[in-house]
């Protein structure tokens, strides 16, 4: 999808036109300039401007995000910082892989890695053996600065909630692809069987990637139910459903409110998980990106992008 395709930049293009704002798409669609009377506002990739600098760096920092929630008490997934060797005026005079070693060692289940700056899950690695791990982080170092570990949960249920000032705009859950075995056919063939034709491009892959030929072809007892992909992001294959307003939705709401505020950034998507029955915090997202959601819910893409430009233009 080109840049300019993206309901982030239909969204703001239509509210100009409602209002009476010029909206100029530069940059491909990722520079946004709108212009009313002698007042000119910039958006940039999914960020409006409404967040101060720090806070948008915090958020953008896995591990600066959960320090500065750990120190103000919202629980969160820990997330460990790791620079790259060749910043090695920065990093400590031990180095860093014994600290990465160490931290395997005290997660049996796994850790996992990832690039300590960014979004959509992309080089994210389940790692679970020191080969595993070298592997992780070179592909990293590869191409990011930094990275991030975090033990390896089981999550069972992925949250997102994006708040405007304390405000929930949009509440949903983040439903991995899985299938339902038989006991006649292998998962490789369920998955071919039962996934959209929308999603194979997304998960396919990623199966590939992360199961060997074995698990592939392995047969799927009858009734039991397999997760297609560990990852629950929504460029992976991942579906958004709407959370019903009850207690899950509320405490989600509440926990998210009190990340917003402890980086105090005002207009965000924050991703809550929920892991042996409790909600921690798992990251926040300065930019607002809502292009799945978007494909089933647009009405309630474009009304939580005018709430945000009202703010903007007010």
């Amino acid at each position: 999808m080109l840049n300019s395709q993206r309901i982030f930049v239909e969204a703001i293009s239509k509210y100009g036109a409602e209002h009476g704002i010029a909206v100029e798409i530069r940059a491909a669609g990722w520079l946004i300039v709108m212009q009313r009377g002698g007042t000119r506002h910039l958006a940039f990739g999914y960020d409006l401007g409404l967040n101060s600098a720090v806070a948008h760096r915090i958020a953008n920092d896995k591990s600066a995000t959960a320090d500065v929630l750990t120190m103000s008490g919202v629980p969160c997934v820990p997330h460990a910082l790791f620079l790259d060797p060749e910043l090695n005026a920065y990093v400590p005079t031990q180095g860093s892989w014994q600290a990465m070693l160490t931290l395997l060692s005290q997660n049996p289940a796994g850790i996992a890695v990832k690039p300590n700056e960014g979004t959509s899950g992309k080089s994210v690695f389940l790692v679970s053996s020191a080969p595993g791990l070298e592997l992780a982080v070179n592909r990293i170092f590869a191409s990011h600065a930094s990275l991030a570990i975090s033990p390896y949960l089981e999550i069972e249920e992925e949250v997102r909630v994006v708040l405007l000032d304390d405000i929930p705009l949009l509440v949903y859950s983040k439903k991995r692809p899985s299938v339902i075995g038989d006991g006649k056919r292998s998962l490789l063939e369920l998955a071919l069987a039962t996934l959209p034709a929308d999603q194979r491009s997304a998960v396919l892959p990623e199966m590939f990637a992360e199961l060997d030929r074995n698990a592939l072809d392995a047969v799927v007892p009858e009734g039991a139910r397999r997760v297609l992909n560990w990852r629950h992001n929504l460029e992976s294959g991942a579906r958004p459903l709407l959370l019903e307003h009850g207690e899950a939705r509320d405490a989600c709401v509440a926990l998210a409110v009190r990340a917003a505020q402890a980086i105090g950034i005002r207009f965000a998507s924050i991703d809550i998980v929920r892991v042996e029955g409790g909600w921690q915090v798992l990251e926040i997202n300065s930019g607002v990106m809502t292009e799945a959601l978007s494909k089933l819910h647009p009405e309630l893409v474009h009304a939580a992008y005018r709430a945000a430009l009202d703010k903007v233009f007010a």
